[in-house]
């Protein structure tokens, strides 16, 4: 069957794909009332993005629920990906980019540290190796582009400025800016250096995972410390845990930090 291959133009905006912690939200087996809360902003599959960009889509982080938040948003063209760490939930998604060389004529680019590039080519070695016993279809096919910190590169016709931040003593992430629009999942701590690279934003998207302090992600307090210093006019919250219930923590929150949600659009400034 021919297929017809579908594009929605969203050019100037990032779509948050996935605003969730690790194991979704509603967790398996968990019967608290966010998890069964009929409010769909409750329902969070795991953490990524979109972005929109003169020559094309630009993906953070391939979330084991990749498949089914493109088909959610309509989204039917992903041009690249740029990727913050090398966890499961930011990883594992990745065989979902099969489709997408056959529409872009080459494989697709990965922007991302030699370290996560060493996890892809681990984890997901069948797509490297013994390639003359398969055909073109059944391994994702994949060209790496090595992105460092405190860096700026091109991709799509727009700029990226790295952003290096901590997850945890033993793990660095990458946040990433876009003009005055930032994305900082997955950290506890952002170094002196990388806050500056984080100012005169017109929004911020910033992990927050729960009230109690945990070792490697803040706490909502500590993200709101963190927002008082660098003073974005707005900023929405994610990768979220069960704890954080959307209508009741939006009512404890300033008015410029809301809790992000699944499918929330931001203009590209």
């Amino acid at each position: 069957m021919e297929r017809h291959f579908r594009t929605i133009d969203f050019r100037g905006q990032m779509i948050l794909l996935g605003v969730g912690t690790s194991v979704g939200v509603p967790s398996i087996g968990c019967d608290c009332s966010v998890c069964t809360s009929p409010d769909p902003k409750n329902n969070r599959t795991r953490s990524g993005a979109i972005l929109g960009l003169p020559e094309g889509n630009l993906l953070f982080d391939t979330s084991p629920d990749l498949r089914s938040q493109l088909l959610r948003e309509g989204i039917g063209m992903v041009n690249a990906v740029a990727f913050t760490h090398e966890h499961a939930d930011h990883l594992h998604g990745l065989d979902d980019l099969r489709l997408f060389p056959f529409m872009l004529g080459h494989p697709v680019p990965l922007y991302c540290t030699s370290l996560v590039e060493q996890r892809i080519r681990k984890v997901f070695d069948y797509a490297f190796i013994d390639r003359a016993h398969t055909h073109p279809g059944a391994v994702p096919q994949l060209q790496f582009q090595t992105v460092r910190e405190n860096e700026t590169f091109q991709v799509l016709g727009a700029e990226i400025q790295t952003i290096p931040l901590e997850h945890g003593p033993h793990c660095n992430v990458l946040g990433y800016r876009i003009g005055n629009v930032a994305y900082c999942t997955d950290t506890n701590f952002i170094p002196a250096t990388s806050m500056e690279k984080l100012r005169n934003l017109d929004c911020l998207v910033l992990d927050a995972l729960r009230y109690k302090p945990h070792p490697t992600h803040f706490s909502v307090e500590q993200a709101l410390e963190v927002i008082a210093e660098l003073k974005p006019k707005i900023t929405y919250l994610t990768h979220l845990s069960h704890d954080l219930d959307y209508e009741l923590a939006n009512e404890l929150l300033p008015s410029h930090v809301r809790l992000a949600y699944d499918g929330l659009r931001i203009p590209l400034s």
